[in-house]
């Protein structure tokens, strides 16, 4: 039976048992289309590295005596619509089977199950073969709960999978060791400069010109410098184990204005197109850690680990468990449009500059600088979550819907309520002097409430507190920060609200 196998532009998975085998009557198929490029506008970088890994993909494919359709997106028989491509070979070249593996996007898992079901052919789904858990997972373990805490998961999955254990007891005494992960880099250890792999993109970049594909961020050159194949994700994860890991926990929380990657391991976007799996890396890092205890504390090891069967995992199992209504969530009301800043990072306020540009550049910026930040600033300003996640999904090359929107929805904006975070994540300019060097270049003084050259994280916390009031007095974790903000004067807090209100509604000023 002629069989055609779709592969979506993020399972470019090699080590999939659908590769283990050769089959005259198997062929696979990949579409670059605008049907992805189009639905939320990308950085110019994420849709030149999808394009890039797809392409090499399919060249690796071939090489190894697979039959391949690839369709360009200026292919003149691209239609550019994942139902009409699929529809279009099948029709033409007589296949009687149609398979897919399960898509990690909500949109896309609904798409194909509605073309599969317009299809007169027989049809499969198999797994992706990726992730350490299935997707219900996280939703049985939860059966019964009313709070989805991470930190319990985290645990399950630390004993389920046996790693960093001695017995039924973490290994070094300790489950988390997030205390020793908030050091401020200040110039030293030295940071070794990151691998900048050389991949040729100019057919693609050609190609998203010719189309008029409407992309945002910045990409000079004709390279792309990120992993786009399973031998340089795993050239990468290397780098990071002899280079990187042995700092990575202390400055994982780390800013700095000099620095983009710090010790991180780049490795988000190689995992999430599934070019190499997470249980590579972990069982890789603990190898490592294993062969260099005398120089790697636990404390590193941890918290990369804890990114990866933890965070990345629970986000992962809370999307598939929330959606599709954890889309629609806006619990705190917030409906201010984003500044028109965040596409060109042009403001005075040198931390939202910094990352901001940082993006724009990069694609790219770490989990504090997202969430502590622009996440921060954003949630402060009562911007609307559904510009908050396109930005995001747009803007970050490792952004998928799967990961992206409990972050940005969940963590980031607290417009869920509480599912996965149990307090708004939202400071004034003094974490951000704590944790960075940011505040030191700014025109603005981290340590003034009011007046012009007050930093405006310093106004916007204590309005954004006095505004949710009806939703957040009574949280628990916020009772400390309540207590302060009752001892204001009638007139500070006017103030305050008062300058937070010109922040707001003027932010191209600021």
């Amino acid at each position: 039976m002629k069989t055609l196998r779709l592969i979506l532009g993020d399972q470019l998975n090699s080590k999939h048992s659908w590769f283990e085998t050769v089959s005259e009557t198997t062929v696979y198929c990949l579409f670059e289309m605008r049907q992805e490029t189009d639905y939320v506008k990308h950085h110019i970088q994420k849709v030149v590295g999808f394009f890039a890994a797809m392409r090499d993909f399919s060249k690796q494919l071939k090489l190894n005596g697979h039959q391949v359709i690839y369709l360009t997106l200026d292919d003149p028989s691209n239609s550019q619509n994942l139902e009409d491509n699929l529809k279009n070979i099948i029709s033409s070249q007589g296949f009687k089977n149609f398979q897919y593996q399960a898509p990690d996007e909500y949109r896309l898992d609904t798409q194909l199950k509605s073309i599969c079901n317009r299809l007169s052919i027989e049809t499969l789904e198999v797994e992706t073969e990726h992730f350490y858990t299935s997707r219900d997972e996280l939703s049985v373990f939860f059966e019964g709960k009313k709070q989805f805490l991470m930190e319990r998961f985290y645990r399950y999955m630390r004993k389920k999978h046996h790693i960093l254990m001695e017995g039924d007891q973490p290994e070094g005494g300790e489950w988390n060791y997030d205390k020793s992960n908030r050091n401020k880099w200040k110039g030293s250890p030295e940071i070794p400069k990151f691998i900048e792999f050389k991949n040729d993109v100019k057919g693609i970049l050609a190609a998203i010109d010719t189309t008029t594909v409407k992309t945002i961020g910045r990409f000079e050159g004709t390279t792309f410098a990120y992993p786009i194949n399973r031998a340089q994700s795993l050239q990468q994860l290397d780098y990071f184990n002899n280079y990187l890991l042995v700092h990575f926990g202390d400055y994982q929380d780390a800013l700095h204005n000099d620095e983009v990657y710090l010790f991180h391991s780049r490795l988000s976007f190689a995992m999430n197109i599934k070019l190499i799996s997470p249980k590579e890396i972990v069982d890789a890092v603990l190898a490592h850690y294993r062969a260099h205890q005398e120089d790697i504390s636990i404390s590193q090891v941890e918290g990369f680990i804890r990114q990866v069967i933890g965070w990345r995992e629970y986000m992962r199992g809370m999307y598939w468990a929330q959606m599709p209504e954890y889309k629609t969530l806006n619990t705190l009301d917030n409906h201010h449009s984003i500044p028109d800043f965040f596409w060109t990072g042009d403001t005075k306020m040198n931390c939202l500059s910094k990352t901001i540009n940082n993006s724009l550049d990069n694609a790219y910026a770490h989990h504090i600088q997202r969430l502590m930040i622009t996440g921060n600033y954003l949630l402060l300003t009562q911007t609307h979550p559904d510009e908050v996640d396109d930005w995001y999904l747009g803007i970050y090359i490792d952004a998928l819907e799967w990961v992206q929107l409990p972050n940005t929805r969940g963590m980031s904006q607290f417009a869920d309520g509480g599912l996965i975070a149990t307090k708004p994540y939202v400071s004034s300019g003094s974490y951000i002097n704590k944790m960075s060097n940011y505040c030191g270049e700014c025109k603005y003084n981290v340590k003034e409430r009011l007046g012009e050259n007050a930093c405006p994280f310093n106004s916007l916390y204590w309005n954004f507190l006095d505004d949710k009031r009806p939703q957040l007095a009574n949280n628990f974790r916020m009772k400390m920060m309540y207590s302060v903000l009752n001892k204001f004067s009638t007139d500070e807090l006017i103030a305050m609200k008062l300058r937070a209100s010109a922040l707001i509604e003027n932010p191209e000023k600021f």
